[in-house]
């Protein structure tokens, strides 16, 4: 190297000197290679797009999994928050970890994992499960405080006052169990968990696997759960006639550049929806926003029910499992013999207790 060994100080001087000159031109060349390299990615950096189908549609097929740990709404705790910091995400997965690992709690479905890992809990407690937390699968933490997108507050909006003298009446009549089959819910008869699978039975708006399948008319959007399928066509048709009414609507779709918007309408007067049913109107927003995930983005609208249509945007992950077999059908009889017995059981007591009388 120049300027060490046993060279005179003149030399050196004019080695450093050199050095000097040498250097700076290589500085300048990696500066202006750098960029060219810079204005190169900047050049090649281009947007995600989805991939097409052979008629030329967004590629939405595959299997895709909803196990988002965010809650519907957002919690009191973090009220005026939307957004949590890194650091308290990997606090609540640590705080979750630990509650639910090797059965230490018990089952925790929708809400509850979020709820439970934001609180001061040794032991997450059931109100509604027998089970332990052996049995649950692994959820995704966000920086989200809520699924729950419109209104900016993250709640749903207000009941209207017919809605809340329905509810107060309903709870007023409400028995511990069902006197027969047609007063039990569609998922414990098996017919259908409903749609949106936001809450519901076993947390399956917030654990949902779904599969779509695309046609150049038609996309069938298959969940897992009471293996519904949702045959929706592309073709600009129009709703079915307004007395005809469906568990789980009349779907119709259309393409809005690369989102899959889903209009459904006509929902029977039996289906349930948070107490929602035949005056219930969704649009459904399927965007695939990268090679492994979708947004889904549900508006919920009924007049009769909230005061006001709200929105939430549920995270899809592509997912490598295949859907097998719900072994649930209608009549079905393992729940429903149990919870008829139970309400024969409650009627002989109450006769009892009237004869003491």
């Amino acid at each position: 190297m120049v300027g060490c060994g046993p060279f005179r100080r003149g030399r050196v001087l004019l080695g450093k000197r050199i050095e000097a000159v040498g250097l700076s031109i290589a500085l300048t060349a990696i500066s202006v290679a750098g960029q060219s390299s810079s204005s190169a990615t900047a050049r090649t950096a281009r947007p995600w797009v989805a991939p097409k189908t052979p008629d030329g549609q967004p590629d939405l097929q595959g299997v895709w999994l909803s196990n988002s740990a965010t809650p519907l709404e957002r919690p009191k705790i973090f009220e005026g928050r939307p957004f949590l910091t890194d650091d308290e995400v990997a606090q609540l997965k640590k705080r979750a970890e630990e509650l639910f690992r090797n059965g230490n709690s018990d089952f925790a479905a929708g809400d509850a994992v979020f709820l439970a890992a934001s609180g001061d809990l040794d032991r997450y407690k059931s109100t509604t499960s027998t089970e332990n937390s052996v049995g649950m699968i692994e959820r995704h933490f966000d920086n989200r405080t809520s699924l729950i997108i419109d209104p900016p507050d993250g709640r749903i909006p207000p009941l209207t006052v017919a809605a809340q003298q329905r509810r107060a009446a309903a709870a007023a009549t409400a028995r511990r169990f069902p006197a027969g089959p047609e007063e039990m819910v569609a998922s414990y008869r098996c017919i259908t968990t409903g749609v949106p699978k936001l809450g519901g039975l076993y947390g399956s708006g917030h654990y949902s696997y779904y599969q779509i399948i695309q046609t150049p008319g038609y996309v069938v959007v298959a969940t897992e759960t009471v293996h519904d399928a949702r045959v929706i066509p592309l073709d600009g048709r129009p709703h079915l006639p307004n007395d005809v009414r469906l568990w789980n609507g009349d779907s119709r779709g259309r393409w809005e550049g690369d989102t899959l918007v889903v209009d459904t309408a006509n929902f029977s007067s039996k289906s349930n929806f948070m107490g929602s049913a035949d005056h219930l109107h969704l649009i459904e927003r399927f965007t695939r926003v990268g090679p492994d995930t979708i947004n889904y983005e549900i508006t919920i609208d009924d007049p009769t029910m909230w005061t006001k249509s709200w929105t939430a945007m549920v995270p899809l992950s592509r997912s490598d499992d295949k859907i097998y077999e719900w072994a649930c059908h209608e009549g079905n009889w393992n729940i429903m013999k149990g919870m008829l017995a139970a309400a024969r059981e409650d009627e002989k007591a109450a006769d009892e207790a009237a004869r003491k009388r």
